[in-house]
């Protein structure tokens, strides 16, 4: 059976779509490259004007496709033999319905008005720019709308994939992602997406008609004075001072491990042997918290145990660290069977436990295989042998002497703004985060993360220190500024090490001013998704419509 290729005028629309995936990666680390997120949705949406339906929606998926297989290469590092090319590609694939969805539903919902094609085809250019102005300016924030709902959906649907919202892509123009603090990540996603489709916009219009420059001048007006209204919004939360009445020190621990030794039971001595000299090195300078990340212990001996308390009590040193848990299943009639955590355990300079959190978002494929007793050749995929059970909440960790209450998110829970509001409860003094990226060896995905993890920061207005196997190991402040990103006299951020950071605290007693995303959540994505709703009835009645016309 032979598949006909697209036409040359469908070929060049594709590759404007793959052109525009490639500079959203670009935006995003590595690349860095802030600008291109302001340009980059427009010239997706842009390449399908004037396509039917199914041709604009491949569109989109090609875009799409584009971005998530370039944006997530980092797959590929997993120490896996076949699963991490079909995780690429499959979840890179999936990822892409969702541009390819903004792309049909933007044009589906264009005012087409008389200059408008009904039916099956979309707007050409010369459509849109015949609408009235005042519609093309509701149509492009209604685009930017459309996209934060998708994304948040994204976010949420099928356990949720919230890796690389837009707006993280922004994550380095601090008067910029303060607005995060106000509507979440989408409401930065938001403004970059409507400012995006306002410039092709004026583009259009200024090809149109190049010496009518109030004309197309009007086009971006609208979305350039909100943008200019976030900026002056960040710059004054910028210039706030920070509540700061006490400190405290705080010792970083990456031992970078790779994810092939934290597999080899033969090197559990050393990398426990490694861990302990890391330790005691940073310990010199009498930290008050000690800190290891996700997946720094193997399984514990009793000899292990021993010579962790001896550590925590000759240094009279809290620590805090990530490590397995295990309880008996419920109505267990055999003490083996037994549920697993992946948890976080805060011990007191006597070494008395004092905290326990157990991870609530597990990773799907790296600590539980779905299906595996229906399908249990997906065990394959992966090199996990059991499984591990979600916790059942947030668990604050509250230190004595001196005084300070923080709370825990383990692995990739700090991606997730749900779970970041859910930690910050409102006596939290800061928030950490004990990930293992060593499953992706050195690779964008570390940077990635931490940009992401930035907006927990800024959404909830909190100090938020990470740890992590082999990077970035480091601390942002409550304004998502990212601090002891690298180690001194070093630019490899993946290193083995330590690092000390002095963490800033409010005056003991003193209220912690909350953030309107704090107090009230997600209330901007579940408005956009509203708007998408709005967004399909319009739709679907416009192709009626064109449907009876033609």
């Amino acid at each position: 059976m032979r598949f006909p290729l697209p036409d040359p005028e469908h070929r060049a629309r594709y590759a404007m779509a793959a052109l525009a995936g490639l500079l959203t990666a670009a935006s995003f680390p590595k690349g860095d490259v802030a600008g291109f997120a302001w340009a980059a949705p427009g010239l997706l949406l842009f390449s399908a004007a004037g396509l039917r339906r199914r041709p604009a929606f491949l569109a989109g998926f090609v875009g799409g496709f584009v971005f998530n297989l370039t944006a997530l290469y980092w797959l590929l590092h997993m120490p896996v033999p076949v699963g991490p090319f079909f995780a690429w590609v499959a979840l890179s694939a999936y990822c892409a319905l969702y541009p390819a969805a903004w792309v049909w539903m933007c044009w589906s919902c264009f005012p087409r008005g008389k200059a408008g094609c009904g039916g099956e085809v979309g707007p050409s250019l010369d459509a849109v720019a015949a609408v009235p102005w005042l519609h093309r300016a509701a149509w492009a924030l209604a685009c930017g709308a459309m996209w934060a709902a998708l994304e948040f959906i994204l976010g949420r649907l099928l356990t949720g994939f919230p890796w690389l919202p837009l707006g993280v892509s922004q994550h380095r123009l601090l008067p910029v992602v303060q607005l995060a603090s106000v509507t979440g990540v989408h409401g930065v996603s938001f403004v970059v997406v409507w400012f995006a489709v306002a410039l092709c916009l004026t583009l259009l219009a200024l090809a149109r008609q190049p010496a009518a420059r109030w004309q197309w001048l009007r086009e971006l007006a609208v979305p350039a004075l909100a943008v200019a209204l976030v900026c002056w919004f960040g710059f004054k939360r910028l210039a706030e001072p920070p509540l700061t009445g006490r400190e405290l020190r705080l010792a970083l621990v990456q031992p970078s491990i790779p994810q092939t030794l934290i597999f080899d039971p033969r090197e559990t001595t050393n990398r426990f042997n490694r861990l302990i000299e890391l330790s005691e090195a940073a310990l010199a300078s009498k930290p008050d918290l000690l800190v290891w990340p996700e997946a720094a212990l193997p399984a514990l001996t009793p000899d292990m145990t021993a010579r962790i308390l001896a550590l925590v009590r000759s240094h009279r040193v809290w620590l805090l660290l990530g490590a397995d848990d295990a309880e008996a299943a419920p109505g267990a009639a055999d003490a083996r069977d037994a549920r697993y955590f992946n948890s976080a355990f805060l011990l007191d300079p006597s070494g008395d436990a004092a905290g326990r959190y157990r991870k609530q978002r597990l990773v799907i494929f790296g600590e539980y295989v779905p299906f595996a007793d229906a399908l249990p050749f997906l065990r394959k995929l992966t090199p996990i042998e059991g499984g591990f059970t979600p916790g059942s909440g947030p668990s604050p960790m509250v230190m004595a002497a001196p005084r300070a209450r923080f709370s825990v998110l383990i692995c990739f829970e700090d991606v997730f703004a749900a779970s970041g509001r859910e930690a910050a409860d409102v006596e939290a003094d800061f928030l950490v985060n004990l990930t293992n990226d060593g499953w992706f060896g050195e690779s964008a995905e570390q940077w990635q993360h931490a940009a992401n993890a930035a907006f927990r920061a800024v959404e909830n207005g909190l100090p938020l220190v990470r740890c992590t196997n082999n990077g970035l190991t480091c601390w942002v402040d409550a304004c998502g500024r990212m601090r002891a990103v690298h180690f001194e006299g070093s630019a490899d951020v993946h290193q083995a090490g330590f690092k000390l950071v002095t963490l800033p605290l409010p005056a003991e007693g003193a209220p912690r001013p909350r953030t309107f995303y704090n107090r009230h959540g997600d209330w901007f994505g579940w408005c956009c998704v509203a708007a998408l709703a709005v967004g399909i009835v319009v739709a679907m009645r416009q192709t009626k419509a064109g449907a009876a016309v033609n």
